[in-house]
This record gives structure tokens, sequence and C-alpha cells, in this order.
């Protein structure tokens, strides 16, 4: 008749499966595997723990855990108690000296305290009053900032435009969705001949759904085709970096 642990290996071994697979899957070392298929529980820690071994590893195998289990006590035994530690309780006749003097010292205390309070205490010789300090008219006054300067505005950036300023115009219907800075501006639909002004300090960042259906300007010039009708164009980004490759070029000065 096989044993407990050949039981194990069979169902283990019809399966097809590894004893690292089971060792990753549960944590428990493949050493204590080894030894629950040999049937050498003095290799296994005590307690509770070769039955936890046996019940996530009948789990894994697809096996009823409690009947494993059972089969475990069955053949090795139910988990011994834990003994409970036998703590001396301590005689009574033990404590009393102790408190005795515990309160003896603890009167002596009290005593010598309410002695050493009721005696006047002697003023010194030749003691002068304490002197009473000027208020701190020595100190400098507190100093008085002038309200700052107004800071004139920043320059405009080239073309005297201050961020960015973006004008979508709809020739066809077509989604788009904004995001101005990071935060969402636009996300629909818009109709043919619809325009939308978007601004932003740094960047815009445009999806539209028909790439070939919308013109922009940035900063008043004129954009690039974003694409064919029907396109998909998803992350188009405005920065002040990006506007050359994104304008159509400046028609030379006459």
């Amino acid at each position: 008749m096989a044993s407990f642990g050949e039981n194990l290996r069979r169902e283990r071994e019809l399966r097809g499966v590894d004893l690292r697979e089971i060792a990753n899957a549960t944590k428990i070392s493949v050493r204590f595997l080894q030894a629950l298929e040999q049937d050498r529980v003095d290799v296994l820690p005590g307690g509770i723990f070769p039955r936890s071994f046996v019940r996530q590893y009948a789990k894994y195998l697809g096996l009823d855990p409690d009947r494993m289990v059972t089969e475990f006590d069955h053949v090795y035994g139910a988990e011994p108690a834990v003994p409970k530690s036998a703590v001396p309780k301590r005689r009574r006749s033990d404590a009393r000296p102790v408190l005795v003097v515990a309160g003896l010292l603890l009167l002596a205390g009290v005593g010598f305290l309410a002695w050493k309070t009721s005696r006047p205490v002697p003023a010194a010789a030749g003691a002068q009053p304490s002197a009473v300090l000027p208020p701190p008219s020595s100190f400098p006054p507190d100093r008085v900032y002038p309200p700052p300067t107004p800071t004139p505005n920043a320059a405009p950036a080239a073309g005297g435009v201050q961020g960015l300023v973006l004008v979508l115009t709809a020739k066809q219907d077509c989604w788009t969705a904004v995001q101005a800075d990071g935060a969402k501006r636009l996300d629909r639909v818009l109709k043919a001949g619809e325009n939308v002004t978007l601004n932003a300090q740094k960047e815009i960042v445009l999806s539209v759904g028909n790439a070939g259906g919308v013109s922009f300007t940035l900063n008043g010039r004129p954009g690039v085709q974003l694409g064919r009708e029907g396109e998909v164009r998803r992350n188009i980004t405005f920065t002040r970096d990006s506007m050359a490759s994104l304008l159509q070029e400046a028609p030379p000065p006459r």
C-alpha cells in the first residue's frame, strides 16, 4: 500500500507539475516538499507547519485540502497540544516585607518634605531688590519695508503674443480632444464651420478623429495640414519649440 507521501507524489506527477513550480507558488521550500513526499516528517518544522504545507500542496494540485490533512493526521497523529508555560506564582508572604519597607520609606519622605517646606527662608544679607529692566528702547525700531516695486510684465514672446493661442476651425464634423498645460479643455465633436480658441502657457496637446477635417492657426499663423480626411491623429503637441514644424512657412518679404 502506498504511503501518504507516495500518494502526494503520484498526484503531482499525474498532473505534470514540478516541485519547484509548487515551491514558487506556495513559498514552501523544495526541501520541505520533498520531505513530505518521502514521508520524512522529522525534517519538517514543528507545530502547525506540516499541516499547513499539506493544505497548500493539496490546494495547488486541486485536491481536497481538508481530506488530505485528515489523512495526514491519521498517519502521523493529531497535532500535539502545546503545553502552557508554567508561571510560578509569587507567594503573597514574599511581597509583604517589601511592601512594609516601601511604606516606611514613603512616610519618611513625606515627613521630611513637610518639615523642609515649613522652615522660613532667611533673607540674604545686603540683598538688593531686583533691578527692574528698562523697556528695550535701545533696540532698533522695527524696519518698515516699502512695498515691492511692481516688476514690469515680461516682454511679449515673438509675434507679440504671450504663451500659446490655438484656434481650431472645423471644415467637417471632427471629434477633437485638447489638453492645455496638462488640464483637459475639450473632448467632443466639433461641427463643420465651428471655431474654438484655446490658450496655454507652455503646451497644448491635440487629438483629432478626422485630421483632414480641421485646420488651425497658432499665435495667429496658419498651421500645416494635420492629415487626410478620416485619419486619426493623437497627441499632436504644440510648444514654442515645436511651432516651426507645425506652421506654414511665412512668405518671403517682397
